[in-house]
């Protein structure tokens, strides 16, 4: 069985059935020990029965001479019927990632709401921010309603080990959710509905927009563009300021995305600067001061956890061969670990 192993001093889980032969196994009354041959990994677990249907409580560790050890314990469920519901998790991963560079900030222009493709480099940081997260679940994906959210949602999912398809539910029109229905349920399995939302658009910039950026401070002052572009309160001329960005943003996040996450679901937002940043500002419990000098980068995803009704900021995954990033929940490590021995 493959082994997931935390390196930089995390030391090294690995979880195995009963079910599964020893070279060495003893039981002590319900004390079952086991030991594999290399002399370096062993299972201890109590039990109330001899069968392996009944439910046990593990503590694997497993020693390497260049890791700390760990041990970790973990519930496995019992098969027979005993009534007992299988709880869902209650630690879920929340995927936050900026939209990879438009063709338009390739030449520097406001863009706001016009729907502009992404650029070459954008379609690369798309990519590579798939790479970042290929080993994390992800369940439902929400988007913006504009096309260079919604490209580097799909380019990411390209590079996601599990290989399941994400698919854009299209709910505008009665005939449009009945010409877009799957009739296979193992299809449907292997995909992920793409739930695009306005309310996650970037900011509406009024006036500024498809203007260029450095023009337009030469012509309203560099200080002028930068209120207009870093205050909380003050919009563009008939535009949005972030606080109204916030106020649709935040909405629609608690009211449609975090009742997903409370289900146990894995979620990815692929979305913009602006209704991102007013996200975080929610999670991060952000005064408005905070929230204005807050940069986000194209194509580089944030991840956090949600655990117990809090978010926890992890960061940005390093890369998909990092294993340090896997070390910050178990459910995570355990799910890597499955995908390592679905695809070898």
């Amino acid at each position: 069985m493959a082994v997931t192993t935390f390196h930089q001093g995390i030391g090294s889980i690995q979880a195995h059935g009963f079910c599964k032969k020893f070279n060495t196994r003893k039981r002590i009354g319900n004390l079952s020990l086991g030991f594999v041959s290399n002399g370096v990994t062993f299972e201890i677990g109590v039990s109330s029965r001899r069968n392996c249907s009944s439910r046990w409580k593990l503590g694997v560790i497993h020693a390497s001479t260049s890791h700390t050890s760990v041990v970790d314990p973990v519930s496995l469920p019992s098969s027979n019927n005993t009534g007992d519901s299988k709880k869902k998790s209650n630690e879920t991963a929340l995927i936050l990632i900026r939209h990879g560079e438009s063709l338009w900030n390739e030449k520097n222009l406001f863009t706001g709401c016009v729907d502009v493709p992404l650029s070459k480099k954008g379609v690369e940081e798309a990519i590579e921010a798939g790479k970042r997260i290929s080993n994390i679940p992800v369940d439902m994906i929400y988007t913006s309603a504009l096309i260079r959210a919604q490209m580097t949602a799909m380019l990411a999912m390209t590079q996601h080990r599990r290989k399941k398809v994400p698919i854009i539910m299209h709910n505008e029109s009665e005939q449009a959710k009945a010409w877009s229905q799957v009739f296979s349920e193992e299809t449907m399995k292997q995909s992920i509905p793409v739930i695009a939302a306005w309310q996650l658009n970037e900011r509406m910039y009024g006036e500024l927009q498809g203007l260029n950026k450095q023009e337009t401070a030469d012509r309203y002052g560099k200080e002028q563009v930068h209120e207009w572009r870093r205050s909380y309160d003050i919009p563009p001329p008939n535009g949005e300021s972030l606080e109204m960005c916030a106020q649709r943003a935040v909405a629609y996040f608690k009211e449609h995305i975090e009742p997903q996450l409370l289900s146990g679901k894995h979620v990815m937002i692929a979305a913009h600067g602006n209704s991102l940043r007013s996200i975080i500002m929610y999670l991060d419990k952000l005064t408005s001061q905070e929230v204005i000098s807050l940069e986000l980068s194209t194509g580089i995803p944030m991840l956090y956890i949600f655990k117990e009704g809090k978010f926890i900021r992890r960061g940005s995954p390093v890369g998909p061969s990092e294993a340090g990033v896997y070390a910050y929940t178990r459910n995570l490590a355990l799910y890597r670990q499955k995908l390592d021995e679905m695809l070898h």
